[in-house]
C-alpha cells in the first residue's frame, strides 16, 4: 500500500532541488528534466549550476547557501513568482569522517548547519506555500542509512542524518492528511564527491544516475522511505532490529574486518 500519492507524471511540474551541483542531487535533477519536469537547481557552486542549465534547457539556477535563511527565502520567493512549486527535494549535504578521538566542534557544527538546519531553512520558506494552496505537493529529504544506527567514524554525519529522517517522519504525520506527500531517501554508498573521501572499500557502490532512477521509481510507487541499493540497505535495516549488544558486536565485525 502506497503511503504517498504516487508520482508518475512529472511533465510541467516545478521541482526545486536544493544541493544539486553534484552527486545524487544533480543526477536526480537531470532525471527529472528528462521526464518533463521544470527543474530549479540550487547550491553554493554557481558555476556548476550554470553548467547544468546549459546542458538542460529550460532549467533554472538559483545559487544559495542553505545556512543563510534570508537567501533561502529569497530564492523560494523567486520560484513562487513563476507559479506553483510542486516538489522540493533537499539534497544538500556535508560529510567528513570523524571519531570521538578526533572530535572537531567546528566541523560538527558545520554538519548540523548544512545537513539539518539548512533543511529547516528551506522548510520555513516553502511550507506556507504548500499549506496555502489546494493542489497536492511533495517534500522529500535525502538522508542516509548512516542515520539508522551509530557507526564508526560517523560521529558528525550520522546524527544529522538521524535527525533528518526523524524530521521527515514527523512531517509525514503532520502533512499526510492535508494531501502533501513526504518522503525520505536513504541511500547506501553512492559514488559522489563526498564518498570519494572514504579510504575503505564501499560495499554495493552505485552511480548517482542509478540512485536517481531508484528515487524516481520510489516516488512512482508512493513510498515514504526510498532506500537503495536493497542488497546493502536491508542489512543496515537488520542492525536497527538487533538489541544493542548484538548490533554493536555486528558493527565492529563488519567495519573492522
Amino acid at each position: 500500500m502506497a503511503l504517498n500519492p504516487p508520482i508518475a507524471d512529472w511533465r510541467g511540474q516545478t521541482v526545486w532541488l536544493v544541493g544539486a551541483s553534484t552527486g545524487i542531487g544533480r543526477a536526480t535533477a537531470s532525471a527529472l528534466h528528462a521526464v518533463g519536469a521544470r527543474v530549479v537547481v540550487s547550491a553554493r557552486n554557481g558555476d556548476a549550476l550554470d553548467d547544468f542549465v546549459a546542458q538542460h534547457p529550460g532549467a533554472m539556477a538559483l545559487p544559495l547557501d542553505v545556512s543563510d535563511a534570508q537567501a533561502v527565502k529569497h530564492a523560494a520567493a523567486r520560484i513562487f513568482e513563476h507559479g506553483t512549486l510542486y516538489c522540493m527535494v533537499y539534497c544538500a549535504g556535508h560529510y567528513r569522517d570523524m571519531s570521538a578521538t578526533t572530535f572537531d566542534l567546528a566541523d560538527m557544527l558545520r554538519h548540523v548547519q548544512i545537513n539539518y538546519v539548512g533543511a529547516l531553512h528551506v522548510l520555513d520558506a516553502v511550507l506556507p506555500h504548500f499549506l496555502a494552496r489546494k493542489t497536492p505537493g511533495h517534500i522529500s529529504m535525502v538522508s542516509s542509512v548512516a542515520g539508522y544506527r551509530g557507526l564508526p567514524k560517523s560521529l558528525a554525519y550520522g546524527p544529522t542524518k538521524a535527525a533528518l529522517t526523524n524530521l521527515a517522519e514527523t512531517l509525514y504525520l503532520d502533512l499526510h492528511g492535508l494531501g502533501i506527500g513526504v518522503s525520505v531517501i536513504n541511500p547506501g554508498f553512492v559514488d559522489t564527491p563526498l564518498t570519494a573521501q572514504n579510504q575503505f572499500k564501499m560495499p554495493a557502490l552505485i552511480s548517482p544516475a542509478q540512485a536517481a532512477q531508484d528515487i524516481l521509481a520510489g516516488w512512482a510507487r508512493g513510498e515514504f522511505e526510498i532506500h537503495f541499493p536493497k542488497r546493502f540497505t536491508w542489512w543496515m535495516k537488520l542492525l536497527q532490529l538487533l538489541p544493542y549488544r548484538m548490533s554493536f558486536a555486528a558493527t565492529r565485525r563488519l567495519t573492522q574486518g
